[in-house]
């Protein structure tokens, strides 16, 4: 097997911090760079991996970087974006119906009023009477110490 360049391990590397499984990184380097690399031997640039345990201190650097900067900028993935799906869905009602398929058409048609009511957000919202604050009443109750005895009196007999 060949040995890699370093824009191929860099190449490697950032799909796979950006959660692409090995299989898919072995298929685009051979897209990208026209080189057969076995999925095994893409595991060796993973350092979350056991066998990227050993994987060279700059690899893992631009590893960890490239990781955080994935998970801190969703804004370039379209489908976060709530009105990409709902536009996705619309193109796809409009396949449907126009396929006479109306039990699919009502799936999607749900679907779409979740995405737009918030359904699938990880926001949910408590509220009391007409969205106001949800009211909360607390009691106390004073009791003398003969009281608190004969209480713990009566306790101890049903025991």
């Amino acid at each position: 097997m060949a040995k890699l360049t370093e824009p191929q391990k860099l190449f490697i590397v950032q799909a796979l911090a950006c959660y692409d499984t090995p299989t898919q990184v072995a298929e685009a380097v051979r897209n990208e760079f026209g080189i057969e690399v076995d999925r095994r031997r893409v595991h060796e640039y993973d350092p979350t991996k056991v066998a990227g345990r050993n994987m060279a201190a700059k690899l893992r650097a631009i590893f960890d970087e490239t990781r955080k900067a994935f998970l801190a900028d969703v804004s370039t993935i379209p489908i976060a974006s709530q009105a990409y799906r709902l536009r996705s869905l619309n193109r796809l009602l409009n396949k449907v119906e126009g396929q006479g398929n109306t039990a699919l058409a009502a799936q999607i048609i749900e679907q779409a009023a979740k995405e737009a009511g918030g359904a699938f957000t990880n926001r949910r919202e408590v509220t009391g009477k007409n969205g106001g604050p949800i009211e909360q009443a607390t009691t106390t109750t004073t009791v003398t110490l003969e009281e608190f005895q004969q209480i713990a009196r009566q306790v101890a007999d049903e025991v």
